[in-house]
């Protein structure tokens, strides 16, 4: 969408912003890629559009603004809590439409009440849309990684598959394959004989010693990103999650979990029923969740509306408990997504830990409902028009 091509709808997104206290951001088009490559997630890195300046230091188009936003926020020195409000072009692949598009969005930092700011952030989401698409039905799916990550520890797996698992949360078809991995351990492949003995006998020194060796012998010492400790840490890490097997009981409540879904009003009741039922423990984690439904109920947003998926994620590593998307029901268009990433902005540089939740609008589907009501209402006025009565003018 070229930048001549603001929906003319954008200045009521804005009041809509500034009612809510808000203050509005704008950040560089041309931003440092590092932190997007480090902290976005696969699914973003291999749509951004890179490029380098002239002392070659890697940089890229705006993909999105939640991390932009965070770093202006971190470089300000600004206090806490602060809603930020943003709008304006973000630049990447897409398999349909456009590469260059509007997004608007809120990036509520700060805020301790975290349930209150879940909630605030998808009632806010839901009625700007709502003024927006007045005569369409909005249905919302929602996820908590957070309890996805307290149901894995909770099966006691290792750290490493822990971590696995937790980066492909939200992703169907990477989760199902990590799973069958865990029901049918294989080796770890390509390892030199010398350095499987030493890994099964659990010689961490002579390890050390043989990988130091090779690499003075190859001469990789001098080039090595890592060191001979880094590299044995590593290989062994590997051998644990290669040699690890999850138990068939274990399995089906992973999969038993992930097969949740069901109206939000019943999720907190589903949940501490499952894991009464599996022994697991996930206390805190659950009362999280449910701070956040009865605050939900409070904003009254419809929760009749709200869809609580145990499977569902965004592609997007940094978040780390509620995510959420906002779509017309019946339609695969997501019109508002976002969620909790309470770990970015220590990540970024901050020095203090900064609880965030924010969401995002995709300006150019509202655009398209929009136009799709419009039209709808044209045609239910030819067909409601009376027939003129013979003779009259």
């Amino acid at each position: 969408m070229p930048l001549t091509d603001m929906p003319d709808f954008a200045g009521t997104i804005l009041q809509e912003f500034t009612s809510r206290g808000t203050t509005r951001v704008d950040t560089p088009v041309i931003q440092p890629a590092a932190p997007f490559l480090d902290m976005a997630g696969e699914d973003l890195r291999r749509r951004i559009f890179l490029t380098e300046n002239e002392r070659g230091e890697s940089l890229c188009l705006r993909p999105e603004f939640t991390i932009p936003v965070c770093l202006r926020h971190i470089e300000t020195a600004t206090g806490t809590p602060k809603r930020y409000a943003y709008l304006g072009e973000v630049f990447r692949q897409r398999r349909e439409g456009p590469q260059e598009f509007y997004q608007a969005g809120i990036e509520d930092l700060g805020d301790i009440a975290t349930a209150a700011a879940d909630a605030r952030a998808i009632a806010d989401s839901v009625a700007i849309l709502t003024r927006l698409l007045p005569t369409k039905l909005l249905a919302v799916t929602l996820g908590d990684q957070s309890v996805f990550e307290a149901v894995v520890k909770a099966l006691g797996l290792p750290a490493g598959w822990q971590k696995r698992l937790i980066q492909a949360f939200g992703n169907p078809a990477q989760i199902d394959q990590l799973l069958r991995t865990l029901a049918t351990p294989t080796p770890v492949p390509g390892l030199a004989p010398e350095v499987s003995v030493l890994l099964a006998k659990g010689d961490q020194e002579a390890l050390i010693a043989h990988i130091d060796q090779t690499m003075q012998e190859t001469g990789y010492l001098t080039n090595a990103s890592r060191t001979p400790v880094e590299i044995a840490r590593r290989l062994k890490e590997k051998l644990e999650l290669s040699e690890t097997r999850l138990d068939g009981a274990a399995l089906l409540l992973l999969r038993e979990f992930l097969s949740l879904e069901l109206p939000l009003a019943d999720a907190s009741a589903a949940l501490a029923g499952f894991a009464d039922a599996a022994g697991l423990k996930l206390g805190a984690a659950l009362t999280r969740f449910d701070e956040r439904v009865a605050a939900l109920s409070s904003t009254g947003v419809d929760l009749s509306r709200i869809t609580y998926r145990a499977a569902f994620g965004r592609p997007l590593d940094y978040y780390t408990g509620l995510v959420f998307e906002v779509i017309v029901e019946g339609k695969p268009a997501v019109l508002a997504g976002g969620g909790r990433f309470d770990r970015l902005l220590t990540l970024l540089g901050a020095e203090s830990h900064i609880p965030a939740v924010g969401f995002s609008l995709w300006l150019d589907r509202i655009e398209t409902e929009r136009a799709d009501a419009a039209i709808r209402k044209v045609d239910a006025g030819f067909r409601t028009e009376s027939p003129r009565k013979e003779g009259s003018k």
